[in-house]
């Protein structure tokens, strides 16, 4: 179900990587994984699933509003995170040269799509 909109993300996006549609519990709804080798994104998702809820409660305690992006940039990987709802959120793994503007607008696209089917 998720699938098709994952991977046309990720396989229009310079560096990208994988996507995945989680629960903010950390369990993984939908994955694609376009370069295997590269990251193993369920457990990247779970991980950052435990950190975007404290930042959520972060903002909360702070009266900044909902969260609705959040990103990761590292030495071997960037992560951009798009907020679904309160329950999911769609994240999406590039290369740290990839393509980031192009994948939160791919991402920014999507999320209508992806929200109607959760």
């Amino acid at each position: 179900m998720f699938k098709e909109p994952l991977q046309k993300i990720v396989d229009n996006v310079e560096g990208g990587i994988a996507g995945l549609v989680m629960g903010f519990d950390g369990i993984a709804v939908d994955t694609y994984v376009r370069e295997r080798d590269k990251a193993d994104i369920n457990t990247v998702g779970m991980e950052l699933s435990f950190v975007l809820t404290q930042v959520r409660k972060a903002a909360q305690v702070l009266e900044l509003g909902a969260i609705s992006e959040f990103a990761i940039k590292a030495e071997k990987l960037t992560i951009v995170i798009r907020v679904l709802s309160n329950d999911y959120f769609l994240a999406l793994a590039l290369t740290p040269d990839g393509n980031f503007g192009k994948g939160r607008y791919l991402m920014r696209v999507v999320a209508p799509k992806l929200q109607a089917e959760l």
